[in-house]
This record gives structure tokens, C-alpha cells and sequence, in this order.
């Protein structure tokens, strides 16, 4: 089964069958292959069964920030814009200066790549103890917008003669901009290239994973103790997620209300202790966006006379521009700084935490079966006024 996603997503793990064999890419006369440590098997051998990765990605070095923009501000799945092939490289090359210039000051380039890797690296070595008789496994990096690119990662796949693959989201909760964007990369490859053996499983959500909850619960926690204990219960837990245009929300997009579950959940597990706000962060453009802004919460709050935030990554798995630089540069300390607060600080995102070793358990249905394992009472869904991009 093949899956358009343009204007609808699908809730649960799916599996696609899908015939033949792909070559390498050929771009001109040169041949794309990835680097080996963009994928890592575990027992030696043949891979038998591969995990997919998907994920925004990242600029590794400032020279590459053009090319990332690039293909960033083209997808239509995550900013829709008008004319946008006229567009696109013009907002790409006009943003370029000041987006080089966020990551020299984060050190260069982004980390994602490296974190990504070593979140891979510990789940196949689990699934080879949990699963032995479904590997040799081996992850690969499938990101969307910097290299390895999602296209790249399947022909590697299929050259390395994967038979089974497991498209693993590292967004954990479900947008058509994200999570689908991805899987419409996959469908369109296989619309181009339809010769291929290898079965797939999705796992395109996770926001109320026990895992994820504790992992989140457990770093806020630590960080709280970072603040003195006579501002301890003053302290006010900012949620910031990275916001989405209002006209794709207005589509029936679930984001919001699965950005809303995973902090509902992780407040429960809190007890309730801190006041708390779910703002959102990263607006592009003139459009309207999901809102409060996590900065004009900031502002908000000190003219109030709260002087602490707690600041948590709630959509993010790993480091990068945005919470490395927004969040901790321009947020915590410049406008902390500006606007009288005594304290802003940031959680720690999951990173290399053992939630991606932890969650193969509860995971570990879609590892191991190539049936149909579908969350109860959710079904592909298409948005009541949106439309499947990818068949138009």
C-alpha cells in the first residue's frame, strides 16, 4: 500500500509492499552513495531490516546553509507560499547571511546529524537483543532538508539490499508539514522508482510515548533544581514548540492538540507543581502563525513580575538552531537579560538519553511484524478542505 500524504495523514504503523529493486541515484555521470556512518549494522552481515530516520536535519558547516534554506523555503508540505519556485531561492538567498551567522554562533554548524546518529546507533543495538531474528538491523538518516537527504537513504536501502524498513519519525508529534513532508518524499520516490522488495512499517507519532513523558519530566525536573531554592516555586515552565501557519492548522493539521497532549502528560507527571504555558517559536514570514510567540510570553511575564522560566523543547528530539540559538541565545539570554529577569534556563532536549534505547519495547510490534499494526480507533484520515499534494 502506497501512501499520498499531502492532505491527510495516517495514525498508527502502516505497511507498504512495494516490488523490484532501485538503483543507486545518478546525478550527471556521478553516482550518490552515503557514507557508513550515516548507517550502522550491528552482528555483521547483510542488513535484513533497516530503520529510517526522518528528520529535518541540519546544516553540518555554515557553507551548506544556502543549500538547506533552499530546499527548506521549496517544500510546499511545510511553507506553503505563493509562486514558490520564484520565491523560494530568492527568501533562501536573502536569508543566508543572517542564518550563517546563528550558526557560527552555536559553533559552526548544527549538531543534529551527530545526535541522530548515536540515537540510531543505541536503538538497533537494542533491537538486535530484543529481536535477534529479524537482523542484522541498520538505521540510516532520512532528512528532508540537509544531507543524508530522505532520496539518498533509500537508494542506499535498496542497494544494500534491505527487505524490511521501518520509517521512524523523530518529530514526535504528527504535522503534514514534518512527519508528512517526509513520508511524501518516500511516496514520491516510489512513484518514480516502483520497482522494490522492501515492506514497510511507519511509525509517524509518538506524543503521550511513557518514554518521552519521562524523559522530558525527568529534565525539567533537574533543571528546576538549577534555580535557587527561594525562586524554586517561581520558576514558570514555558512549553516551546516550533509554530506552524495558521492556514495549515486551519487544514485539520493535529499538531497543536498533540503538542497540548505531550504537555498535559508530562505536567501530570510533575504533579502540577510550576504555572505552565505552551507558546510557540520560529515564525517565518508575514503570514499568520500559531501563537503567543515564546518571546512575547517572555516579555509578557516580566511585566507581570515573574522574574524565572523554565524554558523546554517540547517538540524537539535532539539539539539544534532552534534551541541551541533561539532558545538559549536570543531567548534565555538576550531577552531574559533585556527584560529584567533574574533567570531563564532550558531544559536539555533527549538527545543521546536512553528513552531511544527504552522505546524499542513499546515499539517493538512495528519492528518485528510486517501486519498492519494500527493504534485502535484511528484511521487514515484525509483534512476536510486539504488536498493530497503529491497526486496533483
Amino acid at each position: 500500500m502506497i501512501f499520498p500524504l499531502g492532505g491527510s495523514f495516517i495514525e498508527g504503523s502502516v505497511v507498504m509492499n512495494m516490488p523490484g529493486k532501485v538503483a543507486l541515484l545518478q546525478r550527471g555521470s556521478r553516482t550518490v552513495a552515503l557514507s557508513k556512518r550515516h548507517a550502522t549494522t550491528v552482528a555483521g552481515g547483510t542488513p535484513k531490516t533497516a530503520i529510517l530516520m526522518l528528520n529535518l536535519g541540519g546544516p553540518e558547516k555554515t557553507a551548506d546553509v544556502h543549500g538547506f534554506l533552499h530546499r527548506l523555503f521549496s517544500d510546499k508540505d511545510l511553507i506553503p507560499l505563493p509562486a514558490q519556485k520564484f520565491l523560494a531561492p530568492l527568501i533562501a538567498k536573502r536569508r543566508t547571511p543572517k542564518i550563517q551567522a546563528q550558526y557560527d554562533a552555536i559553533g559552526g554548524g548544527s549538531p543534529i546529524k551527530k545526535w541522530t546518529e548515536l540515537q540510531g546507533d543505541a536503538m538497533v543495538r537494542q533491537l538486535q537483543q530484543l529481536l535477534p531474528q529479524n537482523g542484522p538491523y541498520q538505521y540510516y538518516l532520512g532528512f528532508r532538508y540537509a544531507h543524508p537527504l530522505t532520496e539518498d537513504a533509500l537508494h542506499q536501502m535498496e542497494a544494500d539490499g534491505i527487505t524490511r524498513a521501518v520509517a521512524f519519525t523523530q518529530y514526535p508529534q504528527y504535522s503534514c508539514s514534518t512527519t508528512g513532508s517526509s513520508l511524501n518524499a518516500i511516496y514520491r520516490h516510489y512513484i518514480a522508482n516502483p520497482n522494490s522488495k522492501i515492506e514497510w512499517s511507519v511509525i509517524d507519532r509518538w506524543p503521550e510515548h511513557t518514554g518521552l513523558v519521562d524523559v522530558f519530566t525527568k529534565h525539567i525536573e533537574e533543571e528546576l533544581l538549577q534555580f535557587p531554592e527561594e525562586d524554586r516555586d517561581d520558576v514558570v515552565i514555558l512549553f516551546s514548540a516550533h509554530s506552524l501557519p495558521l492556514q495549515v492548522v486551519d487544514r485539520g493539521d493535529p499538531y497543536p492538540t498533540e503538542v497540548a497532549a505531550t504537555v498535559s502528560r508530562v505536567m501530570e507527571k510533575l504533579g502540577h507543581t510550576h504555572p505552565y504555558r505552551l507558546c510557540w517559536q520560529s515564525k517565518v514570514g508575514p503570514m499568520p502563525w500559531l501563537a503567543p510567540q515564546t518571546d512575547t510570553v517572555i516579555r509578557g511575564l516580566a511585566e507581570r513580575g515573574r522574574k524565572n522560566v523554565l524554558l523546554v523543547p517540547i517538540a524537539f528530539t535532539s539539539d539544534h538552531i532552534e534551541t541551541l540559538f533561539e532558545l538559549d541565545i536570543e531567548y534565555a539570554h538576550e531577552l531574559g537579560r533585556s527584560v529584567g529577569m533574574k533567570q531563564v534556563r532550558r531544559a536539555k532536549s533527549l538527545n543521546d538519553s536512553p528513552f531511544f534505547t527504552k522505546c524499542t519495547h513499546t515499539f517493538r510490534d512495528s519492528f518485528a511484524s510486517t501486519e498492519v499494526a494500527s493504534v485502535p480507533n484511528r484511521r487514515s484520515l484525509r483534512f476536510p478542505t486539504g488536498i493530497a499534494q503529491v497526486l496533483s
